[in-house]
């Protein structure tokens, strides 16, 4: 274990994965949603393909026997990117990293009830905590006008939140995945599906990229693919509850290329609600630790079964 590469490698996959989204944000008002959401899937794979060739684990990796399994992941995961690339258009990019946070809440619903993990008092406290914190985020957005149609802010907090509860059910499925699937299937399978479903949507009418625009568009593919393998690696080099708290270091990069490239800055609402909702999935996350080791510890101290 080299828990300062793995603290690092995953730093450096937020930062990744917000400079994506920043990408995302800048093409979101001149193409559709779903001319994005295929430059980011297909472009993902090239890093991730030219990785696992490296690696010497590739086609190899990429088998699979569950293509039902991966294609529920697909599914729910690319509904959460949609969700997730609209929010990207009506909000301000440290709001919409901020709505995210909620996934991690969500997780634990689902696990609970989708997966039947026990969940005790305190993560529910926790849970309970965050979405107070997630409605504080969401108060100054909710407004509708006299005819009752939500207003631009409006919508994007709702598919914020929506692409939040998508990815947590993607998450859950990805823990149903790593049973038998190796990583290198599961990312190479999800941008596959994803990247078809983004295709499909050329049917709705795409718009011709300017040649810089295109660059920026693959780019934005490149970096989620780097983010993807980057992200990866850091759980080999220290354990999850090392590692995964630093997924809220995507808050600092999202308001300085914010404030630098959009010239926008969170709102004191956002600030106060997303410091609870990420206090909380600390707390979730540090909470399952703690529980991971106390089973090892009763799993250890068990007498042998006698054959």
């Amino acid at each position: 274990m080299r828990p300062l590469l793995g603290i690092s490698l995953k730093v450096l996959s937020a930062l990744a994965f917000t400079l994506m989204s920043a990408a995302i944000r800048h093409m979101s008002t001149r193409y559709p949603t779903g001319e994005l959401v295929f430059f980011r899937s297909a472009f993902a794979l090239v890093p991730l393909i030219v990785w696992l060739a490296a690696r010497g684990e590739f086609p190899s990796a990429v088998r699979t026997s569950n293509v039902i399994g991966h294609f529920k992941r697909g599914l729910i995961g690319g509904c959460g990117m949609f969700c997730g690339f609209l929010a990207l258009t009506y909000l301000p990019l440290s709001e919409a990293v901020a709505i995210g946070y909620a996934s991690p809440l969500f997780v634990v619903v689902f696990a609970a009830f989708l997966l039947g993990e026990t969940v005790r008092v305190h993560r529910w406290c926790a849970v309970l905590v965050g979405l107070v914190g997630v409605l504080i985020m969401l108060s100054p957005r909710l407004s509708f006008g006299l005819s009752g149609t939500p207003s631009a802010m409006t919508l994007g907090a709702m598919f914020g939140l929506m692409g939040a509860l998508c990815s947590a059910g993607a998450t859950v499925q990805v823990r149903r995945l790593t049973h038998r699937e190796t990583t290198g299937a599961i990312v190479f399978y999800f941008s596959i599906l994803t990247t078809m479903f983004g295709l499909a949507t050329a049917l709705l009418g795409w718009v011709m990229p300017t040649w810089q625009d295109a660059g920026i568009l693959i780019g934005a593919g490149i970096l989620g693919g780097i983010g993807q393998i980057l992200m990866t690696q850091s759980f080999r080099y220290a354990e999850t509850s090392t590692i995964a708290p630093f997924e809220y270091t995507t808050m600092i990069w999202a308001v300085l290329l914010g404030w630098f490239v959009f010239g926008e800055l969170p709102s004191a609402a956002v600030m106060v609600g997303g410091c609870i909702v990420a206090s909380a999935g600390i707390f979730v996350i540090w909470r399952e630790h703690r529980l991971g080791l106390e089973r090892r510890r009763a799993a250890e101290a068990a007498p042998p079964r006698v054959a």
